[in-house]
């Protein structure tokens, strides 16, 4: 059961960056292109449209791992429990924080998917720059979409810290720490791009 128990945490942690994790990246810098004016932002998302069999791979890359990631995570909520002798104090809450994250990243990527995607494949909206524009334009969206990116990212490195971990690259407590170091340069990173893309949409600068 234990022995299962790992191979589910690894799996988990593997999917989480590898395709999810990058795909986060990958669409923080395409909306990031909203920043350098609007043309260039419709000309990024006009190219990510054109890319061959799209619907095919966001099934497969996108939305059946984000999917699966959630369930399996869901899961290892239920079944396990903070290793305080092993990790310790910060590390603990770190566990906690990233169980939270994942319950709102959630809830913001379906509604994200919702409002955007779901739309698009309904022929009610079109992906440009006035989509992003038009749902962050209401104060409400705005801040809801900066926390859900915020947690979003957080969910990411931090989890990429315990794909470090699990996957056996970081196993001494000196590389921990470098890692924790590392993983908080990427949070910081990938958030100042996407809440700068967010303020652009909203207020244009």
């Amino acid at each position: 059961m234990e022995h299962r128990e790992f191979g589910y945490r690894r799996l988990h942690s593997l999917l989480g960056v590898i395709p999810i994790g990058l795909f986060l990246i990958v669409h923080l810098v395409v909306n990031h292109f909203a920043v350098y004016g609007e043309e260039n932002f419709n000309k990024a998302s006009e190219f990510m449209e054109s890319l061959p069999f799209l619907i095919v791979l966001e099934v497969l890359i996108i939305y059946l791992p984000i999917l699966f990631h959630a369930i399996l995570g869901v899961y290892i909520v239920f079944v396990s429990k903070n290793n305080y002798t092993k990790y310790g104090y910060f590390r603990n809450w770190m566990y906690f924080f990233q169980r939270v994250s994942g319950i709102i990243t959630l809830v913001f990527i379906a509604w994200h998917v919702w409002e955007t995607r779901i739309q698009i494949w309904l022929g009610n909206a079109s992906l440009d720059f006035g989509l992003m524009e038009g749902i962050l334009t209401n104060p409400f969206m705005f801040w809801f979409y900066i926390v859900g990116l915020i947690s979003t990212t957080f969910h990411f490195a931090n989890g990429l810290w315990s794909f470090l971990v699990s996957w056996g690259f970081t196993q001494s407590p000196r590389s921990q720490k470098i890692a924790t170091y590392a993983t908080l340069i990427v949070f910081l990173a990938i958030s100042y791009i996407g809440v700068r893309a967010i303020i652009t949409f909203a207020y244009g600068v």
